[in-house]
C-alpha cells in the first residue's frame, strides 16, 4: 500500500482517458442522428482533468493529523484545521505540471467528523487562467482486508475557461482500485455536462475496468447522450488494446482506436 497516493492520482485522472475514445470518430461519413466531436467530449471530461491534482492534494491534507488549530505546510499549499474541517490555501504553486494554482478553499468533514468523507468548496479558485466555482464531495472507503480502496466524488461545479466559455459539471463518479497480482481499477457513475448550449449526459452501464498497467479502458460500456440522442461506447472484453466500438442511434457501429 506504499504506492497508494500514486494509485489514487491515477484513479482520479483515469476518466480522462475516455476522451481518447473519440479521437477518430470525426472520420465517419455515415448519416448519424448525432455526432460527438473531440472538443465536445473533452469538455465532458475536462473538469476532472483540470482539478485532478488538486483532488489529490486534498486527499493528502485530509489524511494529516487534523487536530484543531494545527497548521500543515509545504512548498505548494498550507492548511489550518478546525473541529469541522480545514481551510487550504494554494499560493501560485504547480501540482504535477499543472498551470499555477491560486486561491483558498474550504473543506468540511461529514457530520461524524470522519476525515475520509469531506466536501471542498471552491470560490473563484484559479488553475492558471481557469476559474473554478462549486463543490466536490469525497468519500473514501476500503474493503475488509484493505486490498481495495473506493473513492466516490460528487460534483456540482462550473469552470470558466480562459476564453470565457463555461463548462458546468454535476453528478457522481466512483472509482475502485484493487491491489492484487494485476492491480485493477473500475469506474462507475452518472454525470451531466453543459457546454456551449448543449447538454451531455454520461451513464456508465457496465463498470469501465482495466489493469493499472494498461493505458486504456479495456472493458465495460457507457452511453453519452447529447441533447437527448445517445451514443453507446463499448470498450471490449478485457483485452488491453486500443479498440472501442461506438453504436449510434440508427444502429450504425463504428470501431475506432483510442490512440491519436
Amino acid at each position: 500500500m506504499e504506492n497508494l497516493t500514486s494509485y489514487l492520482k491515477k484513479g482520479i485522472l483515469l476518466t480522462g482517458v475516455l476522451c481518447m475514445a473519440y479521437s477518430c470518430s470525426d472520420d465517419d461519413t455515415t448519416a448519424q442522428e448525432v455526432t460527438l466531436s473531440q472538443t465536445e467530449l473533452k469538455a465532458v471530461l475536462e473538469t476532472d482533468e483540470i482539478i485532478g491534482d488538486i483532488d489529490l492534494a486534498l486527499f493528502e491534507l485530509s489524511s494529516n493529523d487534523s487536530s484543531t488549530g494545527k497548521t500543515s505546510n509545504n512548498d505548494c499549499y498550507s492548511a489550518v484545521y478546525s473541529d469541522t474541517g480545514y481551510v487550504a490555501t494554494f499560493n501560485n504553486c504547480v501540482l504535477n505540471g499543472t498551470d499555477n494554482v491560486n486561491g483558498t478553499l474550504s473543506v468540511t468533514y461529514d457530520q461524524q467528523g470522519e476525515t475520509g468523507s469531506f466536501t471542498a468548496s471552491y470560490v473563484d479558485f484559479y488553475v492558471g487562467e481557469i476559474k473554478i466555482n462549486g463543490t466536490r464531495s469525497f468519500t473514501f472507503s476500503t474493503n475488509s482486508d484493505d486490498s481495495a480502496i473506493t473513492f466516490e466524488v460528487t460534483s456540482d461545479m462550473t469552470v470558466e475557461m480562459e476564453d470565457g466559455s463555461i463548462i458546468a459539471d454535476s453528478g457522481t463518479k466512483s472509482t475502485t482500485i484493487a491491489f492484487n497480482d494485476s492491480s485493477t481499477y473500475s469506474i462507475e457513475g452518472n454525470w451531466t455536462v453543459v457546454f456551449e448550449g448543449n447538454t451531455y449526459n454520461v451513464n456508465v452501464n457496465s463498470a469501465l475496468t482495466s489493469e493499472l498497467s494498461c493505458a486504456y479502458v479495456s472493458s465495460g460500456d457507457m452511453d453519452v447522450s447529447k441533447n437527448g440522442l445517445s451514443v453507446n461506447v463499448h470498450f471490449g472484453d478485457g483485452t488491453c488494446d486500443d479498440i472501442a466500438t461506438l453504436t449510434y442511434p440508427n444502429g450504425v457501429e463504428e470501431e475506432i482506436t483510442l490512440e491519436d
